[in-house]
C-alpha cells in the first residue's frame, strides 16, 4: 500500500504577519531583508509556515551570522543564488583584513598598537565615569599613568600602556592572561616528569589536557631555559624600593626526586613592604633544611640585594630563622605570629581550658591602643596564675615576642602582629605545586614556585597600596625616637657628671 506524500500548507497572510512579528524583536542584521526574501519564496513554493518560523527563530537564538542562516536555507531547500542582503554591500572586517596583508609588519603593529591602546583607554574612562582630563560629578574615580606590558601578536611582540587607576586596578581580561608565566612554568614541570616517566597517577589528565604528550624533549628545553632566565632575573633583582618596614619570612616543605629517592626541600620566602606601600615578594631560595644555615645564607642574600630600613619581620618561632634576622638586621624587631602561637600556648593548656584561654588570649589584641594591650596582658597573666600557672609562665616568657606591634600605628596592627598574609601566599604556591605533587629536581621547583611569586608580585605592584603612606613614615619613625630620647638621656647624664 503507498502513501500519498501531503503538500505543504498555503503560507498564509496571518502567517506572515506572525513572522514579521516575531523578526521585529530579533538582534540578527537586516532582519527585516530576511524576511522578505524568505517569505517571498516560502509563498512560491508552498513551504509550511511554521518550518520558516523554526528555522529564522533557530538562527537568531544560536546568535548564527548571515552565513549561518544560507547554510540552513540551502539545506531546506532556498535557492542559493541571491544574497540577503543589498549587492554593493563591502564586509569591513574582510576588506580591512585585505588591506593590511599587503601592509608591511610595521603599519600593522603601529596601527594594533593604537587600536589596543584606544579601545582600553576607554575602558578605563568607563570605570573612571569620565572622560580623560574632563571633569564630571559622574566621575567615580582617576587616572594614575600608566603600566606597560608586552603583548605578542603575529606581527611581532606590541608594548601596551594599561590605564592605572587612583582606586583599584584595571586589567584589559579581554586581551591578556594573568599568571601566563605561572601556567607556563607548570606545564615545564609536568612534562619533565611526564618525559623523564616520574609522572604520578593524579598527573594523568592534567597531561592530556595540556597537551604535553605531543612535547618533545627539545621543546620543553627551550620553555623551561626562557621561564629559568625569567625567574632567575627576577630572584637576583636589586631591591631597590626601600626602605622596607615591614617583612614576613617563611618556609614550605615540598618533596623533590633526589639521588633516587624522594627527600623533603624547604623553599624559604620573604615578602615586604616598601616605600611606596606596595606589597613585594623579596626573595626564594630551596634549602635542604629549614636550619639556621639556610635562613641566614637567604638573609644574607637580601640584604646583599639591597634589603634596609626594616622595622619589624613577622614570623613563627623558629629558632634558625629567629637567629639569622638578628644576625642580619641588626636594629630591626621581631614579632612572633600571633596565629602560631595561640597554636603554641595551646599545646601546654588542659583540653578542657582551651576556649577561656583562647578568649583572654584574644581580649589581648582587642584592645584600643598600645598602653590598654599592655595593661590587658597584665590581667590576664593574673587570671591565668591562679588556675594554670604553667600557661602563665609561657604566656610570660613570649611577652615580648607576641607584642612587638605596639609601638607600630594601630591602624596597621592587623597586617603586622600575624603571618596570616604569608600563609594565604603559601596557600596560592600550594594550589599548584599540589598538582605536581612530586618534582623531578629542584630548578624545576625554583622554576613553579617562582613564576608564581612572580606573578603575585606584579599583581601586588600593580593593586592599591597595601599600606598608607602616613602609616610607613610613622613607623619608619619608631625606632628613631626611641634611639633619640636615649642619646639625649646619655648627654644629660654626661653634662650632670662633668659638672
Amino acid at each position: 500500500m503507498s502513501t500519498a506524500t501531503l503538500a505543504p500548507a498555503p503560507l498564509t497572510d496571518a502567517a506572515v504577519e506572525h513572522v514579521i512579528s516575531l523578526m521585529r524583536t530579533t538582534r540578527m542584521p537586516h532582519a527585516r531583508a530576511v524576511v522578505a526574501e524568505v517569505l517571498a519564496t516560502a509563498k512560491a513554493q508552498r513551504w509550511d509556515p511554521t518550518e520558516v518560523v523554526r528555522v529564522l527563530l533557530e538562527a537568531e537564538a544560536t546568535g548564527r551570522n548571515r552565513s549561518m542562516l544560507a547554510t540552513r536555507r540551502k539545506h531546506a531547500g532556498f535557492p542559493t543564488g541571491k544574497t540577503v542582503t543589498a549587492p554593493h554591500v563591502i564586509d569591513p572586517a574582510r576588506f580591512l583584513s585585505e588591506q593590511l596583508e599587503q601592509a608591511s609588519p610595521d603599519l600593522m603593529r603601529s596601527m594594533l598598537t593604537t587600536f589596543i591602546n584606544a579601545l582600553m583607554s576607554a575602558e578605563a574612562d568607563a570605570v573612571c565615569g569620565a572622560e580623560y582630563g574632563a571633569r564630571s560629578e559622574a566621575r567615580t574615580n582617576s587616572r594614575n599613568g600608566y603600566r606597560h606590558r608586552d603583548f605578542d601578536t603575529r606581527t611581532g611582540t606590541v608594548d601596551v600602556a594599561i590605564p592605572k587607576l587612583r582606586q583599584g586596578s584595571y586589567f584589559p581580561d579581554w586581551l591578556l592572561e594573568r599568571r601566563r608565566r605561572a601556567e607556563a612554568a607548570l606545564t615545564t614541570v609536568v612534562a619533565t616528569c611526564y618525559l623523564l616517566g616520574v609522572s604520578t597517577r593524579r598527573m594523568e589528565k592534567l597531561v592530556e589536557t595540556l597537551g604535553i604528550t605531543r612535547l618533545s624533549k627539545s621543546q620543553v628545553s627551550v620553555m623551561a631555559a626562557d621561564l629559568d632566565t625569567q625567574v632567575e632575573a627576577f630572584r637576583t633583582r636589586p631591591l631597590d624600593a626601600g626602605p622596607y618596614t615591614f617583612v614576613a619570612a617563611d618556609a614550605l616543605v615540598l618533596k623533590v626526586r633526589e639521588g633516587g629517592r624522594v627527600v623533603n626541600v624547604h623553599a624559604m620566602v620573604a615578602t615586604g613592604v616598601n616605600a611606596d606601600g606596595h606589597r613585594e615578594v623579596l626573595g626564594i631560595q630551596a634549602s635542604s633544611a629549614e636550619d639556621g644555615a639556610g635562613w641566614l645564607a637567604f638573609f644574607r642574600d637580601l640584604t646583599a640585594r639591597g634589603l634596609t630600613g626594616v622595622k619589624l619581620v613577622t614570623s613563627d618561632a623558629h629558632a634558625g630563622l629567629v637567629a639569622a634576622i638578628g644576625a642580619t638586621l641588626p636594629g630591626a624587631a621581631w614579632q612572633r605570629c600571633r596565629t602560631h602561637y595561640a597554636a603554641n600556648l595551646m599545646s601546654v593548656t588542659p583540653k578542657s581550658s582551651w576556649p577561656w584561654v583562647k578568649t583572654l588570649l584574644h581580649s589581648v589584641y582587642d584592645q584600643p591602643d598600645a598602653e590598654s594591650v599592655h595593661a590587658q596582658f597584665d590581667r590576664v597573666l593574673d587570671a591565668l596564675a591562679q588556675k594554670l600557672p604553667k600557661v602563665a609562665d609561657h604566656l610570660e616568657a613570649a611577652r615580648e615576642d607576641i607584642l612587638a606591634f605596639t609601638p607600630f600605628p594601630k591602624g596597621l596592627w592587623r597586617q603586622i602582629w600575624s603571618n596570616n598574609p604569608q600563609e594565604r601566599l603559601n596557600k596560592e604556591i600550594r594550589r599548584r605545586t599540589d598538582v605536581v605533587g612530586i618534582f623531578p629536581d629542584r630548578p624545576a621547583l625554583i622554576r613553579l614556585v617562582g613564576a608564581v611569586l612572580a606573578e603575585q608580585h606584579d599583581e601586588w605592584i600593580e593593586a592599591r597600596r597595601y599600606l598608607g603612606l602616613d602609616l610607613i613614615q610613622q613607623s619608619q619613625a619608631v625606632g628613631t625616637r626611641q634611639a633619640d630620647t636615649t642619646e639625649q638621656e646619655d648627654s644629660n647624664n654626661d653634662l650632670a657628671l662633668s659638672a
